[in-house]
């Protein structure tokens, strides 16, 4: 099996197991992984549960599509990422709900959306800022994108979902699934008093594990 064939698959299997544990529905949520030069990413108004290799979009550096059927109209995002952190090779795109209940929040911290609950959340994640909200589809989000990227490789995109580019596609999913359980307990325990990591324990963590 070739590379392609190879990565082909495995973005395919991702999404079916992505959907499967309903992290997320009907046609929501874009996947995409470099190849070479090039990159795959999922088609416009695709279920992630349903994907077929032989279908993805294959785009050029500049989202020229190549083959395949048309992209997800949010390409954008993935390439702006790419363009900004040249050394990750996947981004996934989600509106799972947890994350998304926490962007549509009024009280949260936008440089750091999410408060170091476990060691895993930093190390995964580390500083999530939150990215002002664009409609779907608009080019601004694009620019605004940009504008954290080459800082942080896991964005919370406002009112609708997280973003998070990894050093393959099973670290990019292994990262947002880590935002996802965070955002999920930072919601469970509203109301309660937390005792959060310590400023030291999460500068001892960011110096000993590098994120994607």
């Amino acid at each position: 099996m070739s590379n392609e064939a190879r990565l082909r698959e495995e973005l395919c299997a991702l999404g079916r197991s992505l959907f499967e544990r309903a992290l997320t529905h009907g046609s929501t949520g874009n996947l995409s992984v470099r190849c070479g030069d090039d990159w795959l990413l999922t088609p416009t108004g695709s279920n992630l549960g349903q994907l077929d290799p032989a279908r993805l979009s294959k785009l050029d550096a500049e989202s020229r599509l190549l083959s395949g059927d048309p992209p997800s109209k949010e390409h954008f995002l993935h390439r702006a990422m790419y363009e900004e952190r040249a050394r990750n090779q996947a981004v996934i795109h989600l509106h799972s709900t947890h994350s998304v209940a926490v962007s549509v929040l009024e009280d949260i911290d936008p440089d750091d959306v999410l408060p170091p609950l476990t060691a895993y959340y930093v190390m995964r994640i580390g500083t999530l800022p939150l990215v002002r909200y664009y409609a779907p589809g608009d080019l601004q989000l694009a620019d605004a994108v940009r504008g954290f990227a080459g800082r942080h490789h896991a964005l919370l995109l406002a009112n609708h979902g997280p973003v998070v580019a990894g050093s393959s596609l099973s670290a990019a999913s292994d990262a947002i699934e880590e935002l996802e359980a965070t955002a999920k307990l930072y919601l469970l325990l509203q109301g309660r008093r937390v005792r959060t990591l310590t400023p030291a324990q999460v500068a001892e963590l960011k110096a000993r594990f590098a994120h994607n």
